[in-house]
C-alpha cells in the first residue's frame, strides 16, 4: 500500500509541475502517514492577525472560497483574527490550529532561515522580491519550515515596511535617534533601530494601539497595507516612506492536516494557495498606490524624500554582524536574483 501511495504522490507532483508543490509533498511523504477521508463538511481554521479588510484578509478569504469550491463542499474553512503570531505558529506545531497567514518577523524565531529575508534594503524592489520568493531561494526556505514541525506553503506579502511616530518627521538616519519603535519580536530589525540610535520595543501587533496612545513607544514599522487597513493615522503623526525592510509574508500549515489530506487534497491546497498569493498580492498592490494618499487625506505628514544610500551607510555595522549571524551566501544570491517577469 505505501508503495502504491507513493507512485500516485509522485505521479501526482509531477503533474502540480511547482517548486513549490515538491516542497509540500515530498515532507508529507516523508511523514508515512495515511491519508483519511474527509467527512462532509470537516472543518479547518486559518488564522491571520488584522482585519478581515486587509490584505492578510483578502488572502485568507480567496484561499477559503478556493478550496471549498476545489473540494466540492466537503470541507468547511472558517477565517478567524489573532494578533499573536508567536501563539498561531505554536498552534500549528502542535495541531490545534491547520492554517495560517503570517509576517516573517515572528516566523524567524521559528524558522531561522527565514530570518534573511528581512535584512534592510535588501531587495532593490518589489519585482525582485517576489522573483525570489517564487523562485528556488523561496522554496529553500520554504523547505525548512518542515524541519521546524510546520509546512511552509506559499509566499505572499505585506510590502515594504516604513516608519511612523508621533514626535517628528524622520529624513535622516539623525532623526530616528531616540526614538522609541515598536519591532516585530525579531533580532534582525531590532539590531537595525538600534544600529541607528533608536529603542526598539518588541511587542506583539494587538498592543501596538494601546503603546502608542499610552506614550509606551514614540513610533511603530510597518507596510502601508498594515498602516491604512489598521487606521494607525489616528495615533501617529509622521510618516516617512523609508522602505527599510521588504516585508514577506507566509501561508502555513500544520503538518498533521496536510497528512490527512488525500493527494486529490493536497493539489486542492496548493491551487487555493495560489489563488490566496493572487488575492493578496492584487491587495498589497492596490493599497500601495492609494494608501500615501489616503493618509495624507487623514491627516498624516509624508516624507517622501529619503536617501535610501545614507541610511545603508548609516546601518553598515548591522550589516556586519548579518554577515557573521545570518547566511552570507544566501544574502548575496538574493542580493544578485533577477526580478520576477
Amino acid at each position: 500500500m505505501a508503495v502504491t501511495r507513493s507512485s500516485r504522490l509522485a505521479g501526482w507532483l509531477a503533474a502540480a509541475g511547482t517548486a513549490a508543490a515538491r516542497v509540500v509533498l515530498a515532507a508529507v511523504g516523508a511523514l508515512a502517514v495515511a491519508a483519511l477521508p474527509a467527512s462532509a463538511q470537516t472543518t479547518l481554521t486559518i488564522q491571520h492577525p488584522l482585519p478581515l479588510n486587509s490584505h492578510y484578509g483578502a488572502g485568507a478569504s480567496a484561499f477559503k472560497d478556493a478550496f471549498e469550491r476545489l473540494t466540492d463542499g466537503r470541507y468547511r474553512v472558517v477565517v478567524q483574527r489573532n494578533d499573536n503570531e508567536r501563539e498561531m505558529m505554536e498552534s500549528l506545531q502542535i495541531g490545534t490550529l491547520d492554517f495560517s497567514v503570517s509576517s516573517t518577523g515572528p516566523v524567524g524565531n521559528f524558522v531561522p532561515e527565514s530570518k534573511n529575508l528581512d535584512v534592510p534594503f535588501l531587495f532593490r524592489d518589489t519585482a525582485h522580491a517576489r522573483g525570489v520568493l517564487d523562485g528556488d531561494i523561496g522554496n529553500e526556505i520554504l523547505a525548512a519550515f518542515e524541519r521546524r514541525g510546520l509546512t511552509g506553503v506559499i509566499w505572499l506579502e505585506n510590502g515594504f515596511r516604513h516608519l511612523t511616530n508621533s514626535r517628528r518627521p524622520v529624513v535622516t538616519p539623525d532623526d530616528i535617534k531616540g526614538l522609541k519603535i515598536r519591532t516585530m519580536e525579531n533580532q534582525v530589525h531590532m539590531r537595525a533601530f538600534e544600529t541607528l540610535g533608536a529603542l526598539p520595543t518588541p511587542m506583539t501587533f494587538s498592543e501596538i494601539i494601546t503603546a502608542l496612545q499610552q506614550g509606551t513607544v514614540d513610533g511603530q514599522e510597518n507596510p502601508i497595507t498594515v498602516i491604512v487597513s489598521n487606521n494607525l493615522d489616528q495615533v501617529q503623526k509622521y510618516l516617512s516612506l523609508t522602505g527599510h525592510v521588504y516585508s514577506p509574508a507566509v501561508l502555513v500549515a500544520a503538518p498533521a492536516t496536510v497528512a490527512r489530506f488525500s493527494a486529490a487534497d493536497r493539489a486542492a491546497m496548493i491551487e487555493a494557495a495560489r489563488a490566496a498569493q493572487t488575492a493578496n498580492r492584487d491587495r498589497v498592490s492596490a493599497d500601495e498606490a492609494t494608501g500615501v494618499a489616503e493618509l495624507r487625506r487623514r491627516g498624516m505628514s509624508v516624507v517622501t524624500d529619503i536617501d535610501r544610500a545614507k541610511f545603508e551607510a548609516a546601518l553598515a555595522p548591522a550589516y556586519a554582524v548579518y554577515a557573521k549571524e545570518l547566511d552570507g551566501n544566501l544574502i548575496a544570491r538574493i542580493r544578485a536574483a533577477a526580478p520576477s517577469q
